[in-house]
């Protein structure tokens, strides 16, 4: 058990460190290195998906030395700890990807539910390719197939917070992330 100043408190519930702020630099910047390589030559268009991405997309798009735009969509299918099933478009993508290399930024893939319903709309769109990077994702609680091109860290089926996620609107500024203690 980690020492109690390390535990943090968010609302009703204990989490517990799981991946250190600079593990997460690390690997963020694996990510980017291979993003550069992959689309030397085009300028991509970076969609990062709201709320939970910001981070992520901040800290990604820095290390991308491609020409390169960035925007923001919002999509939602969480509630407490849990997906609703439902998922909810509140910002849409508001720039032209017709013929453009669309990638999307995510922070965390559990069921796929959310992309699933998404990705048919930025089909729509035509972009000349799209590609799926995400800080997290977790193959155990995997319930439609999203193909993912890069990926931070496959974790196991555990609810974690920190680093843009969230629990209930709160825990998005911890710079690393913790898991929700038993």
């Amino acid at each position: 058990m980690p020492p109690p100043e390390k535990i943090v408190t968010v609302h009703d519930k204990q989490f517990i460190p799981y991946i250190e702020s600079a593990e997460l630099h690390k690997r963020i910047q694996e990510m980017a290195k291979q993003i550069n390589e992959d689309f030397k030559g085009k300028r991509p268009i970076f969609l990062a998906i709201l709320n939970g991405s910001f981070m992520f997309a901040a800290d990604i798009f820095r290390q991308i030395e491609v020409e390169a735009e960035i925007c923001f969509v919002r999509l939602s299918s969480y509630a407490g700890t849990q997906s609703t099933g439902e998922v909810v478009t509140a910002i849409g993508l508001d720039k032209d990807i017709h013929n453009r290399h669309v990638i999307l930024l995510e922070d965390i893939i559990d069921t796929g539910r959310t992309l699933t319903a998404f990705l048919p709309s930025l089909h729509e769109k035509k972009p000349a390719s799209v590609s799926i990077a995400t800080l997290l994702f977790k193959p155990d609680a995997a319930q439609f197939k999203v193909p993912i091109d890069y990926c931070g860290f496959s974790i196991p089926n555990l609810f974690v917070l920190g680093y843009g996620l969230d629990y209930n609107g709160l825990g998005r500024n911890l710079p690393g992330l913790y898991q929700l203690q038993d």
